[in-house]
């Protein structure tokens, strides 16, 4: 069997990959193994959605362990106190001049399976990260994206 690619990490991405592990093996299981308990009472199983719907949870939740277990075993954090600070990497926040819009945009650079643009947090595999990657703080980068190109200044590179 081929060995899984390895994914980098943030520490701060790790941490919250371990927590979710911890989370789903405790207090996940013992919630569902109280719902099928429940369900079962109920009587006739063959009948009883709600004894299907806990263990379809149930089924759920361990594929989520399996999952979290394996990105936990390829993961690859990133030292950050090995990372030249002044230029975009994981683990960098940039903020950059968007020229179309006028306006200034915050964005932490992090793994793939970091990602939450809600949060500003884009990967080093995205367009605009991928971009981003490398450089310093005066930059201007041309970025294709899917809505056409986008063009940035990166104004400021710092890790918090």
């Amino acid at each position: 069997m081929a060995k899984a690619k390895q994914m980098l990490y943030t520490k701060e991405g790790f941490e919250a990959l371990q927590a979710e592990l911890k989370e789903r093996q405790t207090v996940k299981r013992e919630e569902i193994k109280e719902a099928i308990a429940t369900a079962r009472s109920f009587g006739d199983l063959a009948e009883n959605s709600e004894y299907d719907a806990a263990r379809n949870e149930q089924a759920q939740n361990e594929a989520r362990i399996l999952e979290l277990q394996a990105l936990i075993d390829n993961a690859l954090i990133i030292d950050e106190t090995k990372i030249d600070s002044s230029v975009v990497s994981i683990g960098s926040t940039v903020k950059v001049y968007d020229k179309d819009f006028d306006e200034e945009i915050e964005y932490s650079i992090v793994g793939s399976n970091e990602v939450d643009p809600i949060c500003g947090k884009i990967s080093d595999q995205s367009p605009i990260g991928h971009a981003l990657m490398g450089k310093s703080a005066g930059a201007e980068v041309n970025v294709d994206t899917p809505s056409g190109v986008v063009y940035l200044k990166v104004l400021e590179v710092s890790r918090k």
